[in-house]
């Protein structure tokens, strides 16, 4: 078994707060991230697959096109983008780090088995100070 890792990077805006809750509820749970004109962060996407590596080829999958799949299914969809009201795959989601994991997880699942591997990890960086890693269910 081996795992490879693919980096990508994103920007894009967001706010956390629940539209059943007051502004006053919403800044007590989410603090300055409930701002009601956005506000937007720098991400880095760790995408990691496991699998076996072909011996025809030495590679567990070919990295460009992972890199392809990324861009298409999630990089395209977030740059510079706000998760909250333009990012299909996360309409309906509170737009947290953790539900955005979860989100990419989805998007990339499938077409990463077609590839030839399973997806092990995905781990989506916020800040320098706060990330999620998913692992699926």
């Amino acid at each position: 078994m081996i795992f490879i890792t693919r980096r990508e990077r994103f920007n894009a805006a967001h706010r956390l707060f629940r539209e059943d809750f007051t502004n006053e509820q919403n800044f007590n749970v989410f603090g300055k991230c409930s701002n009601p004109n956005w506000h937007g962060h720098n991400y880095e996407l760790f995408v990691t697959l496991k699998g076996e590596v072909n011996k025809q080829t030495g590679f567990l999958v070919n990295l460009k096109r992972l890199s392809n799949i990324i861009r298409d299914k999630v990089i395209n969809e977030l740059d510079h983008k706000n998760i909250n009201i333009e990012v299909k795959f996360m309409e309906g989601k509170l737009a947290t780090t953790e539900n955005l994991a979860v989100g990419i997880w989805e998007e990339l699942q499938q077409p990463i088995r077609e590839l030839g591997a399973d997806l092990h990890c995905v781990k989506v960086v916020e800040t320098e100070n706060n990330f999620v890693e998913y692992y699926g269910d």
